[in-house]
């Protein structure tokens, strides 16, 4: 077939006007919104009961669910293992045929099915008793097989499904996936998680970096750090500063300490200036004398904020005694990818 060309599907624009498009987005909202208060006057005696199963853990929390319920398990154990409780999925087809050897006696299993009867789960259910998993079930129906079977039941019925046939899963996916959400939130909270832990387990992303990325291993120290004394001339520090190439040099006494800044801000201002002599005038004439300045142990994201804060582009970093340490320009915080 020689030369044949696609022709595009064209939607008549009589099919759905954009209001009726409009109504319908809203109308889930609506709905799932709904779903998602009916499941949240539900959380009582029995989700506490939950997190103190999950917290008493000795191994990790597995996640099970077929279709819909699956991808939300294993939402779930994701975000259960980026927040400070071990977990993992396991597809129970899988498990069935062999992966039921990743669970061990001391996981607790999460299992997912909003009707609380899927062949799959039910199949594994006198295995993961003859093991000894405490088993918590997540379905909508208080019922049904899942939630009799399990040590406990957490009910996240919904009033309707968004979808209006009632065949697609959505308000009761939404409520699952929320009320996974809630777990991993409560156990975060009663674990005492902090930003710098969540960071550990992210060390890659961008959020890692942020939260993990010191001032110390971006900034420049020893040779590399533009210092004069107070007593350099202009001239000098300009030496210095074409050395080091950092668009700036310190100016420190005898004993290393920082007695002012000079950037190269301040030399434009300085040559606007008739009286400057580059050969004769000393820099602690011109310099900055209270620099803004950072700790090494700072994180490189505090010097970003800094920077952005007082509209400058490099910072010196000192100790406890004002002694200069290290120095960095925003070139180094774009190297390391902080901003």
């Amino acid at each position: 077939m020689a030369n044949a060309s696609v022709q595009p599907i064209v939607l008549s624009p009589d099919a759905a006007s954009d209001a009726a498009l409009a109504d319908s987005g809203r109308r889930v909202f609506d709905i799932e919104r709904d779903g998602l208060a009916a499941v949240a006057a539900r959380i009582d005696g029995d989700f506490s009961t939950a997190c103190r199963i999950l917290l008493a853990c000795q191994g990790r929390v597995v996640c099970i669910g077929m279709g819909k319920s699956g991808h939300v398990a294993r939402k779930i154990a994701a975000t259960l293992a980026s927040t400070g409780t071990p977990a993992f999925y396991v597809h129970p087809g899988e498990a069935g045929h062999g992966d039921l050897g990743m669970i061990t006696d001391r996981d607790v299993v999460l299992a997912l099915s909003y009707s609380g009867e899927s062949d799959e789960i039910l199949t594994l259910l006198p295995v993961l008793k003859r093991q000894g998993n405490l088993l918590i079930a997540m379905t909508g129906r208080a019922q049904s097989t899942m939630a009799r079977e399990a040590d406990l039941h957490l009910d996240v019925s919904v009033p309707a499904e968004a979808c209006p046939l009632a065949l697609a899963p959505t308000a009761s996916t939404t409520a699952s996936l929320a009320m996974g959400d809630a777990l991993a939130v409560a156990l975060l909270e009663a674990r005492g998680f902090t930003s710098e832990d969540f960071a550990r387990s992210h060390p890659a992303g961008a959020l890692g970096r942020r939260l993990l990325l010191h001032i110390a291993d971006v900034m420049h120290a020893g040779d590399e750090v533009p210092r004069v004394g107070a007593d350099a001339t202009l001239s000098d520090a300009l030496l210095e500063m074409s050395r080091k190439r950092l668009g700036m040099t310190a100016v420190v006494d005898g004993d290393g300490r920082l007695l002012g800044l000079y950037t190269d801000g301040d030399l434009r201002r300085s040559l606007a200036d008739p009286s400057t002599d580059v050969r004769e005038t000393r820099i602690d004439k011109l310099m900055t004398r209270t620099p803004v300045t950072i700790d090494a142990d700072a994180l490189a994201v505090e010097a970003a904020q800094l920077m952005e804060t007082h509209k400058i582009n490099a910072l010196l970093v000192v100790d406890g005694e004002r002694r200069v340490v290290g120095a960095l320009n925003i070139h180094d915080l774009l190297r390391a990818r902080v901003v």
